[in-house]
Parts: C-alpha cells; sequence; structure tokens
C-alpha cells in the first residue's frame, strides 16, 4: 500500500478512535473523574514502555536527559495535558459531550489566537473573519447555556496550549508520551494509594470487569496516539488539519445521537457558526498551502532554494491529536 493511503488511514483510525471516546469513559463508572485520570495516567505509562520494550527503543532517553530544556517542556506539557483529559472525562462522564465537541472544534481557532497573541504572527483577512465568527459563536452559546461554556473553553485553550508546548519540544509521540507520564507517575500513584488506604476505590472492588476497563485506559490513550505518529510521517499537514475534524464531528454525534442532549434551537445557531468559522479557516488554509506548493515548484523550476520567505501567517499548518 502506498505510504500516503496508508498513512491517511492510520490518521483516520486515530481520529475515529478519539471520536468514540464518549462512549468509553462511562463503562468506567462508578469510578469519578479524577480517579479515571490517575489510573489513566499510570496505564499509559505501562501501555508506552511496552511498546518502547519491543521496539527496544530507549537511547532516545541519554539523549533527552541531557536536554533539560526540553524535559522542562514536556513536562509542562504533562501538567497541561492533565487538565485536558481530567475536564474532559469529567465532561463525559457528566453528560456534557456536545460541549466537550465544542472545544476540538475551536481548538484549530484557539492556535492562531495563540499564534497572534505568543508568537506576534499575522492573520490574512480569512482568519481574522473565521476567529470572529468564533467569538460570536461563544457568545451565541454563552447566552443558551446561562454561563460562559467553560468546559469548551478549557478543553480548546489546554489542548492548544499542549500543542504549542509541544511543538516547541519537537520530541516524537510516543517518547514524548513517556516522558509526560512519567512525570505524572508519582502524583498518581499517590492518589491511587490514597483512595486504597481510604476505602474509596474502585479498582479491585467493583469486579474484575471493571478493573480491566480501568487497565486499558493505557492501551485506549496509546494506541490512537501510535496510528496518529504514523499518520503523521507519511501524510501532509493540511490533510492533518481536515482529519482533525472526525474527532468532534463522531463526539458531537455520540452527544446529540447516543446520550441525547438536549439541543435548542440556540444552541443549533451557535454550533452552525463555529462551523462556518471552520470551514472559513479549512478554506483559508488550504488555499495557503496550495499557493505555498506553487511558490516550492517555481522556486525549484528556477533553482533557487525550495523554503520560500521565512516566517509566515498563524494557522498554516494546524495541529493534530485529541485526548
Amino acid at each position: 500500500m502506498p505510504d500516503l493511503r496508508r498513512g491517511v488511514l492510520f490518521g483516520v483510525a486515530a481520529y475515529t478512535m478519539w471520536g468514540l471516546f464518549p462512549l468509553y469513559w462511562p463503562l468506567l463508572k462508578p469510578s469519578g473523574a479524577v480517579e479515571i485520570l490517575a489510573h489513566r495516567m499510570v496505564w499509559s505509562l505501562v501501555a508506552v514502555a511496552a511498546v518502547l520494550a519491543v521496539r527496544r527503543h530507549w537511547s532516545w532517553f541519554r539523549e533527552l536527559a541531557r536536554r533539560p530544556g526540553k524535559l522542562g517542556l514536556l513536562s509542562l506539557a504533562a501538567i497541561v495535558i492533565t487538565v485536558n483529559w481530567g475536564t474532559y472525562i469529567y465532561a463525559v462522564n457528566t453528560g456534557h459531550v456536545v460541549e466537550s465537541a465544542l472545544g476540538y472544534f475551536i481548538s484549530p481557532l484557539v492556535n492562531v489566537l495563540f499564534g497572534v497573541v505568543l508568537l506576534r504572527e499575522r492573520l490574512r483577512p480569512l482568519q481574522w473573519a473565521a476567529v470572529g465568527f468564533g467569538a460570536l459563536a461563544v457568545l451565541v452559546l454563552t447566552v443558551d447555556y446561562g454561563r460562559p461554556p467553560w468546559i469548551a473553553l478549557t478543553l480548546g485553550m489546554s489542548f492548544g496550549a499542549y500543542g504549542l508546548v509541544k511543538k516547541r519540544a519537537n520530541v516524537a509521540a510516543t517518547e514524548s508520551l513517556a516522558v509526560e507520564t512519567l512525570v505524572l507517575l508519582l502524583p498518581a500513584l499517590g492518589y491511587l494509594l490514597f483512595l486504597q488506604g481510604t476505602g474509596a476505590a474502585t479498582f479491585g472492588t467493583e469486579g474484575v470487569w471493571h478493573a480491566v476497563l480501568l487497565a486499558s485506559a493505557g492501551l485506549v490513550t496509546a494506541v490512537p496516539l501510535i496510528c496518529f505518529g504514523a499518520a503523521a510521517i507519511s501524510v501532509p499537514l493540511s490533510t492533518i488539519g481536515l482529519l482533525q475534524y472526525i474527532a468532534p464531528i463522531l463526539q458531537f454525534a455520540c452527544g446529540v445521537l447516543i446520550v441525547q442532549e438536549v439541543m435548542p434551537p440556540s444552541r443549533w445557531i451557535g454550533f452552525a457558526i463555529v462551523w462556518v468559522a471552520l470551514a472559513v479557516f479549512t478554506y483559508d488554509s488550504l488555499r495557503a498551502a496550495r499557493a505555498a506548493a506553487r511558490l516550492r515548484r517555481s522556486a525549484a523550476l528556477a533553482g533557487e532554494p525550495a523554503g520560500g520567505p521565512a516566517g509566515g501567517a498563524a494557522g498554516d499548518q494546524p495541529l493534530r491529536s485529541t485526548t
């Protein structure tokens, strides 16, 4: 199978699994969100360590240990993803699946805002239009919910921050997850031991099947990430940027069709504005990618360096993974 087609299939598999997460986390009840999060941290490290052991791939750790800057960034990423994972599990298990989907719908727009505020990048007019539509959607949904959609905003902001930190760290996905979960191991284990000591733990007290499901959180975390890593190697970022919408679309469908959350007309209007914003954003990103490709081809034909001018507007290469 050609590399591109195989990469697209891996990408579709990764985002489909992420999109179906709302069907998995409720299976772990009566465990609370924090207990599930702690188990996810511990068992993810076990799963990633098993993958690295099969690959006999440990040399990277010695090199990374000599790079305190990268270790610091990955530690920060661990904290940010803890906020993201915990918020998402809480949202799904308390009946806020649709609002959690909103968080991942708006994450590309959050990335653009981070580019402007933190990296001082300049936006193209259509990017400004997309951000404006996104802000309008949040306002409409704030009126609809009677409060700011804090779950969606927390997920969008934390995921955007996580992507930004990971981009700066520039460490491969599996290795990065290994370090992040290692950083989280002690507090996660400490919390689980506290639950066991107080008799509040559900692991081992709710039957074998429940214990297996809690332990499977490691595989549920690692498998889609590995699939995504395989896709990222061979699939253009513009294609990854389109594939990323699979996850929130499936999450939204789970919330509306399976969980059957209430969707008043005002909420549909808010989501429709978000989708308009994403359509504008995607159109502009694809147009910019095609223009950059034409520029590289022209430069190659003229015998000039293919890299083109440095810099560029925010959002040209949207990020690409989810919880």
